[in-house]
């Protein structure tokens, strides 16, 4: 019998497929031998290690599309650029010219634009079969992220976080005088006075659990009069089935 490997590294894969025959490649994390062969044991991204292969959960984590915007944090700096991490599998990288207009000499020290830990507003603007990534700052509102919170979502919740036209968001930015970015990733910024931020971040996670209830825009919206003493409005139009179903429609 050949022994092989059926997948890539880096692929995603699920639950029963397939990863290698063989009895030379040993099963790691995620993975089960059925005979001669590896499966893999629930949906997740393949990772070969000599003869090991295994499962990188992807439960909860983002997969990454052209053109959304992201809330991302600097974990290296390259020669040319920076590297950045953003709630998924893989990590982006940002270089020079799609982080600034300014003309950098060679050798500069990048961190004076980007340190490490640093957390920014930017977008993917490449995204390759081999799950290479590139991310922007050359967009308008996008840019470093000072201070505040960060709070964690899960990123199909995130449509009703932002809510229809942003109807959502924009309450609970209303009610808590806070200044809120959402990354498509599942990341969300908080910044304000402490007690807004608190207020801001119970919301998100309220919407967060409650996300398959009709009528929540009107419930966020007296939940935050109560707790704030401030009355919001919703801009967009109600909420219709087919916006309900899409939990949050379009953004």
């Amino acid at each position: 019998m050949t022994e092989q490997i059926s997948v890539q590294d880096k692929e995603i894969v699920v639950p029963g497929q397939e990863l290698a025959n063989g009895m030379s490649y040993l099963p790691g994390p995620g993975t089960y031998r059925d005979d001669s062969t590896i499966r893999a044991q629930r949906l997740g991204m393949v990772s070969v290690e000599g003869k090991v292969i295994k499962l990188i959960a992807l439960s909860g984590k983002y997969l990454p599309r052209l053109k959304d915007k992201v809330i991302g944090k600097v974990i290296d700096v390259l020669l040319n650029g920076w590297r950045v991490e953003f709630n998924s599998p893989y990590s982006a990288v940002m270089t020079l010219k799609d982080a600034t207009s300014d003309f950098i000499q060679r050798g500069a020290d990048l961190t004076q634009y980007y340190a490490l830990g640093d957390y920014v507003l930017c977008q993917i603007v490449n995204v390759t079969s081999q799950k290479l990534i590139d991310v922007s700052m050359k967009a308008p509102g996008l840019r470093k992220l000072r201070g505040g919170r960060m709070i964690e979502v899960s990123p199909q919740k995130v449509p009703r976080i932002i809510g229809k036209d942003g109807s959502m968001v924009g309450m609970i930015k209303q009610a808590t005088k806070c200044d809120i970015a959402v990354g498509q990733n599942g990341l969300v910024w908080l910044s304000g006075e402490p007690e807004g931020e608190f207020i801001a971040a119970q919301a998100i996670q309220i919407i967060q659990q409650e996300a398959h209830l009709v009528g929540l825009t009107n419930r966020i919206a007296d939940w935050l009069q109560q707790k704030t003493g401030i009355k919001v409005t919703p801009v967009a139009a109600p909420e219709t089935a087919h916006e309900r179903t899409l939990e949050g429609g379009t953004q």
